[in-house]
């Protein structure tokens, strides 16, 4: 990505902050402008988010970074004997390989309804969420 490239999507990012969240601080638009320029992130695609005056990066996010470095595969498994449906708890296991020959890295996720937004849709994100932030 060029300088004005990367110039232009971080001023794309700060004008859009500013209108969505206004209450927001410098030092709030600092942070987003740092994560903006290291992983060249954008909030108009929901790549970014803020939450409680943080920011997130979203699992379109982490997709997005994985594929930017050439991301070789993502496997998901259903952990069953640790799973409980009849509770609603469910435990994934993910792996994110980097290149075909790669052991790859590990994330688990768990949902169950104590633990986990109904915004969130469920453990295997969760899992793999973790898994890229990993790798």
């Amino acid at each position: 990505m060029s300088k004005a490239t990367k110039a232009n999507l971080v001023r794309e990012n700060l004008q859009l902050v500013k209108r969505l969240y206004p209450s927001l601080e410098q030092r709030d638009l600092r942070g987003l402008r740092d994560l903006t320029e290291t992983l060249r992130l954008s909030v108009l695609q929901g790549e970014i988010i803020c939450v409680d005056g943080r920011w997130y990066v979203t699992h379109a996010g982490l997709l997005r970074v994985a594929l930017r470095h050439r991301c070789f595969g993502i496997r998901t498994v259903l952990q069953e004997r640790q799973s409980d449906p009849l509770v609603g708890r469910w435990i994934f296991k993910a792996t994110v390989y980097k290149s075909p020959g790669s052991k790859g890295f590990v994330g688990y996720g768990d949902a169950d309804p104590s633990n986990v937004s109904p915004l969130v849709r469920g453990a295997e994100m969760r899992a793999v969420n973790r898994a890229l932030r990993k790798a």
